[in-house]
């Protein structure tokens, strides 16, 4: 079991959007098992592949003991609206209502590359939306409006989070 390190706000892989991936052989699978073993730990929904230093299109989701992953995700059929609280492992301790779609469906592949589709509906479609957002070297943190944006740049600024390895 290899749980890896978190990437913290500042470092620019957490900027940088990521590859797809092509290659679907033996260090994706091993990517996908630290992803997943990552994930396991206790509060995590979701490890995007950028959060462990990887810039791969490829992210793991720990919802409802649910644990999967998916590569290469593609968004779409957006339904609905939600406003919850949203945290993320790389902006730790912060935690500010973001508004995400209540229903999505994401398509991608497995590990092997065979296609796979999730239907996500509530939190699990907040954490789809969440890791995708990783992998387009977007943070919670943007997708923010108005005041509640202003906040948290207040707060992220307070904090100043130490740079992830390079």
């Amino acid at each position: 079991m290899t749980v890896r390190p978190i990437r913290i706000f500042g470092d620019p892989v957490l900027r940088t959007e990521c590859d797809p991936v092509k290659d679907f052989d033996a260090e994706l699978r091993e990517l996908v098992r630290d992803l997943e073993d990552t994930v396991r730990e206790p509060g995590r929904a979701g490890v995007a592949a950028p959060q462990i230093g990887v810039s791969l299109r490829v992210f793991s989701y720990n919802v409802d003991d649910v644990i999967g992953h998916l590569v290469n995700p593609v968004l779409s059929d957006f339904e609905g609206e939600q406003d919850d609280e949203e945290g993320c492992l790389s902006v730790p301790g912060l935690y500010f209502p973001t508004h995400r779609s209540m229903r999505v469906t994401a398509t991608g592949q497995d590990q092997h590359g065979e296609p796979l589709v999730i239907h996500g509906e509530g939190f699990l479609a907040r954490a789809l939306q969440h890791e995708t957002d990783h992998l387009n070297g977007t943070l919670y943190l943007d997708t923010l409006k108005g005041e509640v944006r202003k906040q948290a740049l207040r707060e992220v600024r307070k904090v100043r989070p130490a740079r992830g390895p390079s």
